[in-house]
């Protein structure tokens, strides 16, 4: 909660005072997941602080509008980086999968494209939402989960 829910509100405080110093507005983006879209077993600290993520979002998303601030947020799926690692381990810990090497193969069945992402696929969205071909969109969660979720 400390790092997902408190540092984007610090994160998006800081930014927006920048921002406003400046006058010509900015853009803000957030990181949420497809765990604040569709919650699941064992997982209600991680999903209700990236529910919470949606949130403040939206309502930051109304409140810096009239400063020319746009606020939005990535909702990524599985993204193939080193933080699995230890993920893997606590599944292993648990009984949840017989071998670690496993857990990004698992997580990645449920997508359409049956793959994680990588860094850059989540990347490439960012520039998007931070770029002069975003400036219309403000307080939306962008899924980029190859498939996992749809609305």
């Amino acid at each position: 909660m400390a790092v997902n829910v408190y540092g984007v509100i610090v994160g998006s405080k800081v930014a927006a005072a920048a921002m406003r110093a400046t006058g010509h507005g900015g853009k803000i983006v957030n990181t949420c997941s497809i765990a604040g879209k569709r919650a699941g077993a064992r997982a209600a600290l991680y999903a209700g602080s990236k529910f919470a993520v949606r949130g403040i979002t939206q309502s930051l998303a109304q409140e810096l509008a009239p400063d020319g601030i746009t606020v939005n947020a990535i909702c990524p799926g599985i993204v193939d980086t080193p933080l699995w690692q230890p993920m893997a381990a606590a599944y292993v810990a648990r009984g949840l999968l017989d071998d670690s090497a496993g857990v990004l193969e698992m997580m990645s069945a449920r997508a359409a494209l049956k793959c994680p992402s990588t860094p850059d696929d989540v990347a490439g969205l960012a520039a998007f939402l931070a770029s002069p071909d975003s400036d219309y969109m403000t307080g939306q969660r962008i899924n980029v989960d190859g498939g996992m979720v749809f609305d």
